[in-house]
């Protein structure tokens, strides 16, 4: 309701300067929030269009203050100095617009949004670092969707790369495994880990003796090519790793609809079909010395074009080899960024092929992944062909994400180019105390920093699985004590959603571009900025309301005609109103969290609801109130409170238990 009066108030705005000013060009409307209640809910600053208008900013207020009108949902205006136009919202009318659910219709952009996220290699277990790329990525999709877009999730799987090519040497060189004995091992629970150490001894090897890596370059060739032993072993060794990455993400409710694979986009020629169109249209030169020679780059991304040739005779520009990127090597393999553009090209719909379709996984809920392979099934859902793309790839990304970017611009894709964003984060390490309780064992000087960083050639950091589990075993502990009574089953399921809820809000609760210093303590934490804090929150109330002998959803719609009753308490009681305005912001925070790719707004927006309900919560005795009426407006207070913050958690995959 806050973003539709904030919507509703701009545009009044807009009509009235066009009325008064017409022909003048005048800036933005723009929309802020006071410090204090006391003062509005709405602040306008008059400031940007003192100079256009040739008048001072409180002389401007005072106009429209005056010529602006009645606006249904908004009880006055003030001017405040320096040159501010203060709003204060019609605070009965809100709160029984809030109490019955209203929704006010939308308009929804047309066009799918497509999300890539998660892309883990499938060589060895997902880490703790996965975890953060796959939360963020599940949690804008959920942001999408609350905001009514159609989204496609997709999981790109390197499956053709270094990573998985050194797992195969490590079980077909270091453990001379036959194709069958790998099967067999592959068939087992957890095959990730056994790959995750093998990943380590193999990195080991190859640091003993450099001439140890020609078993990757022939390993990877052959991968590349594909029909023959080595490539089976590869596609055994990945399918049976992605098959327990999605199981790993399952647990924490994150799904995909598919799965396009880098060995796809070689054996059906994507690559080729990208490669002539971005020769032709000049976008790749083939550089003939330097040391770069034999290769074929492109403009490296952020380089500026030179205005004019070196010489008259020049048709072409040459580019220095500093504001070269090799797409192909000179020995004729493409490179990561070369295979990206192809795939984003698909994306877009601009490559004119298509992969094959199977369905791989159908999740607990029925919800089927798919795919990609050479052929396929005949009935399959469209994927591609979107008209936005976000890909959630960390921070040291950014130069090949640039780079795919300024391809589609040099080849005239400009629309695509512009809806092609780069949902960048850093990474996660650990505290010294976290790192220290896994076992792992460390130096004065790293007891001393303020985080750990991890690495998987070294075998040190913390596998997604025993994280989830490590979580979920504490908090586990927690129950047991505090509801002995209660079935083990059902507490194991409640101790899971606490630590799944902890989790998520954990690693959403950071912007985007801060390192995250993973803790146990303090994510499992029962108060202050977590998960758990959030869902007791919500668990209180359900208590206010089952003491009650109340439904919560229908006490709220039942009293949203009888507030009116209530007008005084809102108007007077600023911090009761400061507890239902908060509640209508959740839309105006989800819209705020999607123009920005930043969901560490919606954590903040959770964490602020659940504080000023606490503090509701301890100032008025809600069931012992013997004002019947007054009983009925602080219940359905509640109401809302609660009914906002099941729907933000759910939006950020997080589920509240029946007890805390």
């Amino acid at each position: 309701m806050y973003r539709h009066l904030e919507k509703r108030l701009t545009a009044r705005l807009r009509r009235y300067f066009e009325s008064q000013y017409p022909g003048v060009a005048l800036p933005e409307v723009v929309v802020e929030q006071p410090p204090k209640v006391e003062l509005g809910d709405f602040a306008i600053p008059m400031f940007p269009f003192a100079k256009p208008l040739r008048s001072a900013p409180m002389k401007i207020a005072e106009l429209i203050r005056g010529g602006i009108g009645p606006i249904e949902g908004i009880a006055g205006t003030q001017v405040a100095p320096p040159g501010y136009l203060n709003v204060k919202i019609d605070r009965a009318w809100l709160a029984a617009a809030l109490a019955a659910g209203a929704k006010l219709p939308d308009a929804v952009p047309h066009g799918k949004i497509l999300v890539e996220h998660s892309s883990i290699n499938p060589n060895k277990a997902a880490h703790i670092g996965h975890l953060r790329n796959a939360i963020l990525g599940d949690t804008f999709v959920r942001l999408l969707r609350e905001a009514g877009r159609e989204v496609d999730v997709q999981n790109y799987i390197d499956n053709t790369g270094a990573q998985v090519a050194d797992v195969v040497v490590g079980f077909v060189h270091l453990e001379k495994k036959s194709k069958a004995e790998i099967a067999e091992l592959a068939a087992k629970p957890r095959f990730d880990y056994y790959c995750w150490d093998l990943y380590a001894r193999v990195s080991q090897w190859y640091a003993g003796d450099n001439e140890n890596l020609q078993a990757r370059s022939a390993v990877l060739h052959a991968i590349e090519e594909g029909g023959n032993e080595t490539a089976a072993i590869g596609d055994l060794i990945s399918t049976a790793v992605l098959r327990r990455h999605l199981e790993t993400m399952d647990r924490l409710d994150i799904e995909y609809d598919f799965l396009p694979r880098e060995s796809e986009i070689l054996h059906l020629h994507f690559w080729d079909a990208a490669f002539t169109e971005l020769k032709e249209s000049g976008v790749l030169t083939f550089e003939t010395e330097g040391k770069n020679q034999g290769c074929w780059v492109m403009r490296r991304a952020g380089t500026a074009k030179s205005s004019t040739p070196e010489r008259a005779e020049d048709t072409e520009e040459k580019l220095s080899q500093e504001d070269q990127k090799v797409i192909v090597r000179s020995n004729g393999t493409v490179g990561y960024v070369g295979k990206d553009i192809a795939y984003h090209m698909w994306k877009f719909g601009l490559l004119g092929r298509d992969f094959g379709y199977l369905c791989f996984y159908r999740y607990p809920n029925e919800h089927e992944c798919w795919i990609s392979t050479t052929d396929g099934e005949k009935n399959h859902p469209h994927f591609g062909d979107v008209s936005e793309i976000y890909n959630v790839i960390d921070a040291r990304q950014s130069e090949a994400q640039s780079t795919v970017i300024e391809a589609l611009r040099e080849l005239g894709h400009d629309e695509a180019a512009d809806h092609y964003t780069h949902f960048s984060y850093e990474m996660v390490a650990l505290t010294p105390r976290c790192a220290a309780e896994l076992g792992y064992e460390l130096s004065q000087e790293e007891k001393a920093r303020s985080y750990i960083e991890v690495s998987g050639r070294k075998g040190f950091g913390v596998k997604a699985d025993d994280l989830i589990d490590r979580l979920i075993s504490s908090a586990q502990t927690e129950v047991d004590s505090r509801h002995p009574e209660i079935a083990d089953d059902e507490r194991l399921r409640i101790a899971t959603q606490i630590a799944i809820g902890a989790l998520r809000y954990f690693m959403l609760k950071y912007t985007k571009q801060s390192v995250i210093a993973f803790d146990f303590k303090d994510a499992l934490s029962f108060e202050g900025e977590t998960g758990p804090y959030a869902q007791y929150a919500v668990v209180r109330a359900n208590s206010i309301f089952r003491k009650a002998g109340l439904d919560p959803e229908a006490h709220g719609r039942g009293i949203a005609g009888d507030l009116a009753s209530n007008e005084k308490l809102l108007t007077e009681c600023d911090e009761i109103w400061e507890l239902w305005l908060a509640c209508s912001k959740t839309s105006y925070v989800i819209e705020q969290c999607i123009s920005t790719a930043e969901p560490a707004y919606l954590a903040k927006h959770v964490f602020q609801l659940a504080q000023l309900f606490n503090t509701f919560y301890h100032h008025y005795p809600i069931l012992s109130e013997s004002d019947e009426n007054r009983k009925k407006f602080l219940l359905a207070t509640v109401s809302v409170v609660r009914r906002e913050l099941i729907r933000a958690l759910a939006v950020m995959g997080i589920s509240v238990p029946p007890v805390m």
